[in-house]
């Protein structure tokens, strides 16, 4: 098997962000407007704003992609990890999670907030494992979300 590269956003990886985010989202949730933004228009919504997109490439194929942008109170937050289904349970999240952390730090995060949802049972071991300890959900930050996970730095 070839060696798994985690590499940053360019223009001609929108299309995967979009369309690895959007399979798992609809798969358990609906789209939100915020959603469509973010992933159609990623250079705006988050590279703009200071955030960075990565993406785990095999080959030539594009397996996952998270990304990670800055909130108003300093911290910083994951969004957007998705990994293709035929790639999941192969440690593609868990390279994406550390590589957002190591770029969390150099950014000079303290602190890097995600928001989930019990139904991602994968995805909340994955977080817990890269070290995310479960805090206090504040009231409607999104609709699909009952999980709100905090790394401190």
């Amino acid at each position: 098997m070839q060696a798994l590269e985690i590499i940053p956003y360019s223009s001609s990886l929108q299309p995967h962000f979009e369309s690895i985010n959007k399979a798992w989202v609809t798969k358990y949730f609906s789209l939100e407007p915020f959603d469509i933004d973010q992933l159609e228009h990623p250079e705006e919504t988050i590279l703009a704003q200071g955030g960075e997109i990565i993406f785990a490439k095999v080959g030539e194929d594009i397996l996952g992609t998270v990304a990670l942008i800055p909130k108003e109170s300093g911290d910083w937050e994951m969004i957007k990890m998705g990994v293709k289904e035929s790639a999941q349970g192969k440690g593609i999240g868990m390279a994406l999670g550390k590589r957002l952390l190591e770029l969390a730090k150099q950014k000079g995060a303290r602190r890097v907030v995600l928001y989930s949802n019990t139904k991602l049972e994968a995805a909340l071991r994955v977080y817990e494992k890269l070290g995310f300890t479960h805090c206090n959900l504040e009231c409607g930050t999104y609709g699909r979300c009952n999980v709100k996970m905090e790394f401190v730095l």
